[in-house]
């Protein structure tokens, strides 16, 4: 009997110990703190009627689109395609709830945060006409240079948080830029499995002659060429496709047009297990090696870096399999 009556007393006095537990973490100030801290500038459910972006720092604006599902980049008046991904992760970023704690809610703040119309950084969030989603107002960096003040235009309110914004609002309008060749491939929706034969018009020679095509021709999983290999590396062949559809230039070029006889000077041809064939077109190098390319079906023209054209017209012989020494 002993025993029971201090059984049930313990369990009592652990009861009463866990109640006041529970009740010091709901009623804590720093929880209830954090928890009225946490915050979003866009709401999550909106995101899908986001029409466009347009980013505003130092003078220099850029505009994100979408059309047909897919974002592109104004500049210059006309529009290139945008990286999908990063657009999006950009969204993501400011749909994020996180911790925003309040700093301020007076205006005499704003200049001295840099979180004035013509200090800040201005990120404006739209959906077709009338009012847009958000127009968000960034400021300056905190002490610590890992936080920066934030507000919403037309409201006096001060927030600080993560910087996860500059890597999106400081980038320059090329980082925004989808410069693969085929842009389709970047969601996967085109593949080196999609390829069914392979025809490489090189460049010509350094004495002026042509150089004959490389065909190379899908037979199972297996490739077939119109030139001699004593032992062909069927992976480096899949990778020397891999990397033709996955080139990038590093600009868009608005000067020539996909029409202009320049491209003329090499040619590479894609045809496809759907029956569509895709074709680059390349210019001559320039003094840095770099060379202009067009891509059938697309009106745009890129800008290729040496190092990717050498990629693109390999040596034969980089396709045999590397034999040891005995």
């Amino acid at each position: 009997m002993v025993y029971k009556k201090k059984l049930k007393i313990l369990s009592g006095i652990i009861a009463v110990l866990a109640l006041i537990y529970i009740v010091t973490i709901i009623f804590d100030p720093e929880r209830r703190g954090a928890r009225s801290a946490a915050y979003s500038w866009l709401d999550p459910a909106e995101t899908a009627r986001i029409s466009g972006i347009t980013i505003v720092s130092d003078n220099e604006t850029i505009s994100l689109a979408r059309n047909g599902g897919k974002w592109f980049v104004s500049h210059d008046g006309k529009d290139y395609p945008a990286k999908d991904v990063r657009v999006e992760d950009f969204i993501a970023a400011l749909a994020k709830r996180a911790p925003y704690p309040l700093r301020s809610s007076s205006a005499s703040s704003h200049e001295r945060l840099s979180l004035t119309d013509d200090q800040s950084t201005r990120v404006t969030v739209a959906a077709g006409a009338g009012l847009p989603l958000l127009s968000l107002l960034i400021g300056q960096s905190d002490l610590t240079g890992q936080n920066v003040y934030l507000r919403k235009q037309g409201q006096n309110e001060v927030r600080s948080g993560e910087d996860i914004f500059s890597v999106y609002t400081r980038s320059e309008v090329t980082a925004w830029y989808n410069l693969r060749l085929f842009p389709e491939s970047e969601s996967g929706k085109l593949d080196a499995a999609h390829v069914q034969r392979l025809t490489v018009y090189p460049p010509p020679a350094d004495d002026g002659e042509n150089v004959p095509p490389q065909i190379f021709t899908r037979k199972g999983r297996e490739w077939t060429f119109s030139f001699e290999l004593a032992n062909p590396n069927m992976t480096k062949v899949n990778n020397y496709i891999r990397d033709i559809i996955n080139t990038s230039g590093d600009d868009f070029v608005s000067s020539v047009a996909p029409s202009d006889p320049l491209f003329n000077n090499s040619r590479i041809t894609l045809e496809l297990g759907n029956g569509s064939t895709s074709a680059i077109r390349l210019g001559p190098p320039d003094e840095d090696g770099k060379c202009y390319a067009a891509v059938s079906g697309s009106d745009w023209v890129y800008s290729i870096p040496e190092w990717a054209i050498r990629r693109l017209f390999p040596d034969v012989e980089s396709f045999e399999t590397n034999q040891e020494a005995p």
